[in-house]
């Protein structure tokens, strides 16, 4: 008897411990409030990320970005050229995917998918003003503003204990 009393103790233990390596529901407040606090640190301590759009012909792009601070919504702010690539890319295919790690510190990562969307207002474009771009004549005119939208965060985070799933290698997710 003690042994099936053990093997449930057991059973319920490992169920819950692994419960972290599943994709969470937002009902998981917990959980889901955790993930998110773990990601919020990596991004915080990230100046650079990847920015991932699709061209035309279907074949992935990425880039370096320097995104806005990132706050509590997870929406993702850039700033860039009306004439890059990436905005023609957005304007056909507004699913795109951001990557934030920092390889020195080998903390974690964290990989938002999303939706993005070209933001031509100049009134907002000169509230998010970075000092640097004084520097570049006529960026009132050249800069557009991307937003994304979080679909998913897939969270790696060593410190928190958030590891991939032994199995499938999967990250730990929230789906918005």
């Amino acid at each position: 008897m003690k042994k099936i009393y053990l093997l449930l103790a057991l059973s319920a233990f490992v169920s819950a411990s692994c419960s972290i390596y599943t994709e969470l529901n937002a009902q998981v407040s917990l959980k889901k409030d955790s993930l998110l606090l773990a990601a919020h640190e990596i991004i915080s301590e990230t100046t650079y990320c990847g920015l991932a759009t699709v061209d035309s012909s279907g074949q992935p792009r990425i880039r370096t970005m320097n995104p806005f601070p990132v706050k509590d919504d997870f929406v993702i702010w850039f700033a860039t050229s009306r004439t890059s690539r990436k905005v023609s890319e957005i304007k056909a295919n507004p699913k795109v995917c951001v990557y934030f790690a920092n390889h020195q510190t080998a903390k974690g990562y964290v990989n938002i998918t999303g939706s993005a969307s070209v933001i031509d207002n100049r009134e907002l474009l000169m509230q998010m003003k970075r000092d640097y771009w004084n520097g570049i004549p006529g960026w009132q005119e050249k800069f557009v503003l991307i937003k994304i939208i979080p679909g998913t965060i897939e969270v790696i985070n060593y410190q928190h204990g958030l590891n991939n799933d032994p199995d499938t290698f999967r990250a730990p997710a929230i789906i918005f």
